[in-house]
Order: C-alpha cells, then sequence, then structure tokens
C-alpha cells in the first residue's frame, strides 16, 4: 500500500491527492497544511467579493473528506514542525506543494517606509490570514498607489474602492470590514510600467472596476496612445484586444459626482517612494516608453504621484524550504517531471507540484495538470518506493515530532465557530482571523473574539 505525504492543501496540494487516489486504488493520502484551514490561496487569495471562484472550495472539499485522504492541519515542516527528512521515513514518497510564499520587490529607495507594502499582504489581511497584522492599512489614507496591472494589483483596487456594504455579505474578517466602512480613500492609481496591450489582467477582472458604485475609472488617452496597439488594437490576439477595448471606453472625463476615482496609468516606472512626515507620501515615476522590442526604456522624465498608501504587485515568488533543494534564480525547487532533483540527480521519494514546481504561473486550474505529471513520476517510481517498510500510522510520530495536527473534523468546528461569529454580527460565514481563535474553534470552543 502506497503511502504519499502531500505538503500543502491548495488546489495543487488536492489535485495531486484526487490524481493519487483515483490511479491508484491502494494508495492513502496524508495532506499536511502549516495552517489549522484547508484550501490555501483559494481561501486566503481569493478576493472575498469573488465567491464563484471561492466556490471551488466545495469541489476542493470532496477530495479532502474521500476516505483515503487524510487532512492534517497545523503541521509546520522544516524549522519548529516535522523536519522534511522526517517525513521522507514516514511515507513512501513526500510531494512539496507549497507555492510561491513572498512577494517580489520594487528594489527602489523608501521601499521600507510605512504605508510601503506588498499587496500580498494586503490581501492577506482582508482574507483574515492568521499571520497577518492589522497595521492600520487605510488609516489617514486619501490616495493610494498600486504599482503593477495584473490581476492581483486590480482586486486590491476593487478592494481599496469597494463600499462595505457591498463587503458585508462575504466573509471578510469584521476588522477589515469596519476600516474599509472608515475608510477615506478617494483616489487609487493603478501604475503599470509598459503599456495598455502588455498589461497581465483578464478582462473579466479589469470590467468589474467599471461596475463600482460611487466610483469612476479613467485612463488617460495621451498616455496610453504611447503604446501603438491602444490606437489600433485590431492586429492583438483576442485577450489582449478585449482588454484595449475596455480601456477605451474609459478615456471621457470621470463622472465628477463620483465618490472615489480610479485612474489607470500606463509607461511609468518606480524609482523611489518619498516620505512626507516620516511615512510614504508619494512614489517618484521616471515615465518610459516603447523600445520596439517588447519592453521599454527610461525617457529621463519623472513624475511624482500621490499616495499615503503604497501597494507593490509585481509577481510572487517561492521560497527555500530546509531540507529540498533550490533555485534562486526561478524561486523553484529543481525537478524533472516533477521528481526532485539533488544535485542533478532524481531524489527518490521526493516530488513538487503546483507553483514552487513551474513559478507563480497559471490560473488555479493550471494546477490540475502539474499535479497530474507529478503523480504518474510518482506512479511509475511506486514499486520501488512501496518496497520500504513503514509504520502502520505516521501520527504518533508526527506528534512525537511536537505538532498537535487539527484533523478534519478540528476544520469543521472551525467552519461551525465562523458561522456563529457571522450570525452574531448579523452577517453570514465570517472568518476568524488569528491563530488563537482559529486552534480554540478547532478544539471545540467558539474562538476568541476576534474584532469589535
Amino acid at each position: 500500500m502506497l503511502r504519499v505525504a502531500v505538503v500543502g492543501s491548495g488546489p495543487s496540494g488536492c489535485y495531486t491527492a484526487q490524481h493519487l487516489v483515483q490511479l491508484d486504488p491502494g494508495a492513502r493520502v496524508d495532506v499536511l497544511d502549516r495552517l489549522p484551514c484547508p484550501y490555501g490561496l483559494v481561501r486566503y487569495g481569493v478576493a472575498p467579493d469573488h465567491e464563484k471562484i471561492k466556490s471551488l472550495q466545495s469541489s476542493l472539499r470532496t477530495v479532502l473528506e474521500h476516505e483515503r485522504v487524510r487532512f492534517l492541519g497545523a503541521v509546520p515542516v522544516g524549522p519548529g514542525g516535522v523536519p522534511a527528512a522526517r517525513l521522507r521515513e514516514l511515507y513512501h514518497a513526500v510531494v512539496y506543494c507549497v507555492g510561491a510564499a513572498t512577494d517580489r520587490h520594487l528594489d527602489v529607495p523608501g521601499e521600507d517606509l510605512p504605508g510601503s507594502w506588498s499587496a500580498t499582504a494586503f490581501v492577506s489581511w482582508y482574507s483574515a490570514h492568521p499571520d497577518a497584522a492589522d497595521t492600520g492599512f487605510l488609516r489617514e489614507v486619501r490616495s493610494a498607489v498600486v504599482v503593477g496591472v495584473g490581476n492581483v494589483a486590480v482586486d486590491v483596487t476593487r478592494m481599496l474602492a469597494r463600499g462595505a456594504g457591498e463587503l458585508r455579505p462575504t466573509d471578510m474578517p469584521h476588522t477589515a470590514l469596519t476600516a474599509l466602512e472608515a475608510s477615506e480613500v478617494t483616489e487609487i492609481h493603478m501604475v503599470g510600467r509598459r503599456g495598455p496591450s502588455q498589461a497581465r489582467f483578464t478582462t473579466k477582472e479589469l470590467r468589474e472596476l467599471g461596475t463600482l458604485p460611487d466610483t469612476a475609472v479613467h485612463v488617460d488617452a495621451a498616455e496610453a496612445a504611447l503604446d501603438p496597439a491602444f490606437t489600433d488594437p485590431s492586429g492583438l490576439p483576442p485577450p489582449l484586444r478585449r482588454n484595449v477595448e475596455v480601456l477605451r471606453g474609459w478615456t471621457a472625463p470621470p463622472r465628477p459626482e463620483a465618490r472615489r476615482l480610479i485612474r489607470l496609468r500606463f509607461f511609468l516606472r518606480p524609482v523611489g517612494l518619498l516620505a512626507v512626515d516620516g511615512r510614504v507620501g508619494a512614489v517618484r515615476f521616471e515615465r518610459t516608453a516603447p523600445d520596439g522590442e517588447g519592453g521599454v526604456t527610461g525617457t529621463g522624465r519623472f513624475e511624482d504621484v500621490e499616495g499615503q498608501l503604497v501597494l507593490r504587485s509585481v509577481g510572487y515568488r517561492g521560497v527555500p524550504l530546509e531540507g529540498l533543494p533550490f533555485d534562486a534564480a526561478t524561486g523553484t525547487v529543481p525537478h524533472l517531471a516533477g521528481r526532485v532533483l539533488r544535485g542533478g540527480a532524481v531524489a527518490p521519494g521526493e516530488y513538487v507540484a503546483g507553483w514552487i514546481k513551474r513559478g507563480p504561473t497559471g490560473v488555479i486550474g493550471t494546477n490540475r495538470s502539474c499535479a497530474k505529471e507529478t503523480v504518474t513520476s510518482l506512479l511509475q517510481d511506486a514499486p520501488s518506493l512501496t518496497a520500504r517498510a513503514l509504520p502502520d500510522d505516521p501520527l504518533p510520530a508526527l506528534r512525537a515530532e511536537g505538532v498537535d495536527p487539527v484533523p478534519w473534523q478540528g476544520w469543521e468546528s472551525i467552519e461551525r465557530a465562523e458561522s456563529r461569529w457571522g450570525a452574531s454580527l448579523g452577517r453570514g460565514l465570517v472568518k476568524l482571523p488569528d491563530w488563537e481563535s482559529l486552534l480554540t474553534a478547532a478544539r471545540g470552543g467558539d474562538g476568541v473574539d476576534p474584532g469589535p
């Protein structure tokens, strides 16, 4: 009987477990997660108002409730948890599906000023990630600058512009909802260093900005026209053409009665964050121009854009996991069709799937085929892997490493506590946002009151 540990319960981890039990009728899979809650970025990365995407949790739930799959939450792997080498002793194979856990930096002066954050940190806060801190993101903020023009940038821009009344029906934590309700943000700049035809957002996400109540969206036609495809998008691939067509519809003067204004800016590269009264007060950008080869070049002309909050959204990056090899250039674990490579040679019984395997590319569904490739490799190796005897159940050995796993029943207890907490606030399910309340709920309590 093949026994596999899958580290990470996001889409790539769940799809890995699903393929294993579908393709090997005897396989047993333990899905381990550092957090007491499953689903990874579907729970902690998808915007709360994107309920259709969040409904993917239902299909991931079916995987984790399979009779040969066991969820074990609150099990860190590496420092302070279970060493990777120990996992390898307890299972025939270990598949690491740990994603890309950090964000890229701008690497410009002033980036560490108070008020400058990664979009990841902001998303974690409004998604109730237990590692997130309420840092007063919106306190005394009138104008915000979002650096980046991908879907995450669109998400955080939309959250900054959304009214609290529209977010009340979602599972957003109450502290974040209260802060957004009190927000004084009236202007949001979303800025890209290249042109509109090269932006990485999807049309569906982009269009949502134009549907926000009391919010106008504006694109400077002269600025955007530095991109020849903005003037004539007919030669673009259909997805990019649709983006440009949406942007062209926002070049009219913004409605003066709108309470908030979103400005989409292009051909501006951040070169520094400027301090005002000890915190960020503006971003200095250099005007760029197309270089004729798909990139941009600096022009030596600069512009300062006011912003008491700056969110960088320029990509994710994998981080090293103790006990595994790591390619610092790509932010991934070296592999061959999912098999971990150590010094160029296959490491028996060690595998990767998801972003830590291929980098932060693709959509949620991309993880399905990525996981299948890894599982195919693993099952090809299974005859040699299962020749090694294992303990009947690795759970006692995991506990001996000092961890106290949260089982599936503990997660269900968290769900019930979140439903009760939401009902007490006159809302639907509301996420518990901190470790203490989550673990208290997992052990059968109501959880600690996590907000006013």
